[in-house]
């Protein structure tokens, strides 16, 4: 996931958390993704960019949880 994200959405950074263990579910992710390529993007449309790049993966988790931010606001939050 991690590879895909990086190469795809030209990230800055990504984050991959296996939740798998603390989930009832037999698959469960968590997402960071800070990419220039969200600028002027709603949230729904940031995260329309991910499940696209990960469209095939996605078949095969059962929970995923996004968070996708531009640069600057990483920077913020870190």
């Amino acid at each position: 996931l991690m590879e895909k994200l990086q190469r795809d959405l030209t990230a800055e950074h990504v984050a991959v958390e296996d939740n798998t263990t603390r989930s009832r579910c037999a698959c469960s992710f968590r997402v960071l993704a800070v990419s220039a390529k969200f600028e002027r993007k709603s949230l729904l449309q940031r995260h329309r960019l991910v499940n696209a790049c990960l469209a095939e993966g996605l078949l095969h988790i059962n929970t995923f949880e996004q968070k996708t931010l531009i640069p600057e606001q990483w920077a913020r939050e870190r």
